[in-house]
């Protein structure tokens, strides 16, 4: 049920999960139920094999969680915590029928301090409303109407959910920038408290509060995915401890050769990646155990990939430290959303090349500008929440035309927020010329490298390709969909190969800076994994894949 911890890089002793059995029930006035008529297993949406696919909650309907606090003695502190950490899509929050906060979106957390409401008997109710693709909020691949590449939409509680208790001079976040090149660390840490001790190496240092603090390395380990060396530290205030880690690397874009490419650590290096769309059979958003995420990095690995690229989704805190422990790259892609996409907006480019401005915004299904103005933020508060996570390289803004809009001045706008990475602003197509990156997608033809004009002083990076489908006995997806059907494992293995051997390798000799293959596992109908959709076949041999992908650089 997902109690490990869930928020590795910020982590203290004080941890009661709330992820388990739930009372719900579902209405369409929005009245606070007075009885629950049903139960589910909660981080998981109610849509999910998990608990029974109950029921695709539409629109028009409210669903209500209810569970009975049971609070140890002794646990409250000053402050009692309840986090969630992603509900989709609007969540009211309850405590003994009084409203103590609502939220707006499906991917990023929230929390709330309920001490003040707590009384001897303790009821929690969230009530959640989702629309999914009936407006302009962020939904990632999620559609009433699913099929092919738009997957089933999920509503509610699809991450975890726990309570901390913590004195008021806690640490309510950390920042933490490394520079290799000057052997530092740059450290910022928000509390109440008029002192902060941070442990590193068995040296205690005492750092301002709410100010970056400079520290130097003494001992400078590089991270990267062949050797992931992670920093431990503790951070202290009177009444508070936690527990965090730090990496020293560098993302940049270099020149060598005549060509703009991927450096990690001051040297070029070649982004071998895989499209991670982070969906599972039995829990779809959620995994069914933590170990799932690990496996899944572990068998990309084991193929001789370097990257997963997230796609349209925010993952929880673990599935990054994993990430960062076991030395994989990530792209992390914003979620999109806007109104219903223009079909020929986000599907011409792929056969005619044609590319739009995205000021454009009826193109783009962006002429609401309360959506545009609260995508923005969210991109923002994206990351925000992710910002310390060493292994993400690269930021994906847009994705093939879904709800693009304005992204020259976005992009402007974020890299002020943070300029430790790379962005691309227009995955696939509708290149606006901006960013670190041409971002590519080719499926129906053969790659080739643009033209320099078109290039303008950026990487090029291959962000999608492949798609190659081969459906297992026993092990389908709903359907056979995908760019390419293969017959067996040795008609797929020769296929990449050809792709890996006539494509990718002399692409790289003239520039060419990393791709990203379709995809780590099957979703839904997609049977274009390496992995099935249950996780229970990898459908190739792995020393073949490895040694393919192993010849490149």
């Amino acid at each position: 049920m997902l109690t490990e911890y869930p928020r590795p890089q910020l982590e203290r002793n004080s941890y009661l999960s709330l992820n388990g059995t739930w009372e719900y029930e579902i209405n369409k006035t929005g009245d606070l139920p007075s009885s629950f008529s049903d139960t589910l297993l909660v981080p998981y949406s109610l849509e999910c094999k998990i608990n029974k696919e109950k029921h695709i909650l539409q629109p028009d309907e409210y669903l209500f969680y209810h569970k009975k606090l049971d609070i140890p003695d002794g646990f409250i502190k000053d402050k009692l915590i309840l986090h969630f950490t992603a509900v989709d899509q609007f969540a009211d929050v309850y405590i003994n029928s009084q409203l103590v906060i609502s939220h707006e979106g499906g991917f990023l957390p929230f929390e709330v301090d309920i001490k003040p409401y707590l009384q001897k008997e303790n009821h929690l109710i969230v009530r959640v409303r989702d629309v999914t693709d009936t407006s302009y909020l962020s939904r990632g691949k999620q559609k009433l109407k699913h099929g092919k590449i738009w997957y089933t939409p999920q509503s509610g509680i699809y991450l975890p959910v726990w309570m901390e208790s913590v004195s008021n001079d806690y640490i309510k976040d950390i920042h933490i920038i490394p520079d290799i090149d000057k052997w530092k660390i740059s450290v910022l840490v928000k509390t109440e408290a008029k002192k902060v001790i941070l442990e590193l190496e068995k040296e205690k240092i005492e750092l301002k509060p709410n100010v970056y603090n400079d520290i130097q390395i003494k001992q400078l380990k590089l991270w990267s995915p062949e050797d992931p060396y992670l920093y431990k530290i503790k951070l202290r205030t009177e009444h508070d401890e936690v527990s965090s880690y730090f990496a020293m690397r560098k993302f940049s874009k270099e020149q060598v050769d005549g060509h703009y490419r991927f450096f990690l650590n001051n040297k070029p290096y070649f982004l071998k990646g895989v499209l991670d769309q982070g969906y599972y059979k039995n829990g779809l958003l959620t995994p069914e155990k933590d170990e799932d995420y690990i496996n899944d990095i572990l068998a990309m690995k084991s193929l001789g990939f370097n990257t997963l690229r997230k796609h349209i989704k925010i993952e929880s805190l673990r599935w990054y430290a994993h990430c960062d422990r076991l030395g994989m790259l990530v792209i992390q892609d914003f979620v999109n959303g806007g109104s219903s996409y223009h079909f020929p907006t986000i599907a011409f480019p792929l056969i005619t090349g044609i590319h739009h401005k995205d000021t454009h915004y009826g193109k783009f299904s962006r002429r609401n500008k309360e959506g545009r103005i609260k995508a923005r933020q969210e991109f923002i508060d994206t990351i925000n929440y992710l910002k310390n996570v060493p292994c993400i390289c690269s930021w994906t803004i847009f994705n093939e035309g879904w709800g693009q809009f304005d992204s020259k001045n976005i992009y402007k706008e974020l890299i002020k927020l943070d300029n430790t990475r790379l962005y691309d602003h227009a995955s696939g197509w509708h290149d606006q010329g901006v960013s670190d990156y041409k971002s590519l997608h080719v499926y129906f033809k053969k790659f080739k490298m643009p033209k320099e004009r078109k290039i303008k002083e950026r990487i090029v990076l291959l962000s999608e390709c492949g798609g190659y489908n081969l459906s297992i006995p026993g092990h389908e997806s709903n359907s056979n969909y995908g760019y390419k059907k293969m017959d067996n494992p040795d008609a797929l293995i020769e296929k990449y190969a050809s792709f890996i051997n006539e494509e990718i390798i002399p692409a790289y000799k003239q520039g060419l800076s990393g791709f990203i293959y379709t995809q780590l596992s099957d979703v839904e109908d997609e049977c274009n994994g390496f992995l099935t959709f249950d996780r229970e076949v990898l459908k190739v041999d792995k020393e073949k894949i490895k040694a393919i992908n192993d010849a490149i650089a």
